[in-house]
């Protein structure tokens, strides 16, 4: 089963760099319709006067309709391919997921590798419902799928770890409890800073700004349609984030006869919900402006990162031994 689970994780990889290289294809043919609109007049111009005093004929005003009808449906084709091999991924990655779990006999949670590859699948899972509610935002995909090959490569290639059984302190039902809403809630972040990255880059396009990395959102849904994920998206997983560190705090109590103490994971835990509660706040406030606002909501995706990563990696505490949010 451990063996299975990797070659799934390989082969998820796999997808999810097919439905990045599908969406770019999409993006890159650009606005399709608007050339299919476009292209009859632009062939129309082609008559004139011929050497006899006669009408020469104009170019068949098709030829071009026709060229950019191509291109259109190339772009939905890669767009529909990318969706394709997005939900394929995911299928992989749940099974990855559930047969190491299998092989462990527990949930598959107990270290950064584990919990970096239920995150990301999370994300994808949720961003196959926004797909399904809001196909309109499928360019996106294009990012968030190259975060999704970044981050599992990375899962597989750096922070790969055998499976071994629950140090004692974990063998608790809270571990169900907090890490499963911890980890949903850090997948639908993940998801959330995607648009609002998107967002950013969107609404300094559509002010006039032409430098990178802004030209990089030419063909990026509205901002305003963007802005609006990213605060449903918070809105959802803040909640549930909220649950999860009062549940870490009650199963502190039981481990270790404190609610909190200020280690380190529970410090930037600590600082990523002052984050993503000013972000929601900000948000709610009319005077901010929504680009403002934004900037907290990728900040506080940083501190996540920062918990993930840097405090597993730097930082010793009572977390260390599992690698756990």
């Amino acid at each position: 089963m451990s063996a299975l689970s990797d070659q799934l994780v390989s082969f998820a990889i796999l997808a999810y760099l097919i439905a990045m290289i599908s969406h770019a294809v999409e993006y890159a043919l650009g606005n399709s319709r608007a050339r299919v609109a476009a292209a009859p007049a632009r062939e129309l111009v082609g008559a004139g006067v011929g050497a006899a005093g006669g009408s020469t004929p104009a170019a068949p005003a098709d030829t071009g309709a026709a060229a950019a009808e191509r291109t259109a449906r190339r772009a939905r084709l890669g767009g529909l391919v990318a969706v394709a091999a997005t939900a394929l991924g995911a299928l992989l990655h749940l099974g990855a997921l559930v047969t190491r779990g299998l092989a462990a006999d527990r949930m598959p949670w107990g270290n950064m590798y584990e919990f970096v590859l239920t995150g990301t699948w999370i994300g994808v899972a949720a961003w196959l419902v926004v797909l399904w509610k809001r196909p309109q935002l499928r360019r996106l995909g294009l990012f968030m799928s190259l975060v999704m090959v970044l981050l599992v490569a990375t899962a597989e290639l750096v922070l790969y770890t055998p499976i071994v059984p629950l140090v004692p302190a974990l063998n608790s039902y809270w571990f169900v409890i907090h890490v499963s809403t911890i980890v949903f809630a850090s997948g639908i972040f993940l998801l959330g800073a995607v648009p609002a990255v998107a967002f950013l880059m969107r609404s300094g396009y559509e002010q006039g700004r032409r430098s990178f990395p802004y030209t990089l959102a030419k063909r990026l849904p509205a901002a305003a349609a963007l802005e609006r994920l990213t605060f449903v998206l918070h809105a959802f997983a803040f909640p549930v984030f909220t649950f999860a560190v009062i549940a870490g705090a009650i199963w502190a109590e039981a481990a270790w006869g404190r609610p909190w103490g200020w280690d380190p994971k529970e410090t930037w835990s600590f600082i990523s919900w002052v984050i993503y509660a000013g972000y929601l706040h900000a948000r709610a406030t009319p005077s901010v402006k929504r680009n403002v606002a934004t900037w907290l909501a990728v900040v506080g995706f940083l501190t996540m990162l920062m918990n993930l990563f840097g405090v597993n990696i730097f930082f010793e505490g009572l977390h260390s031994y599992g690698g756990l949010d």
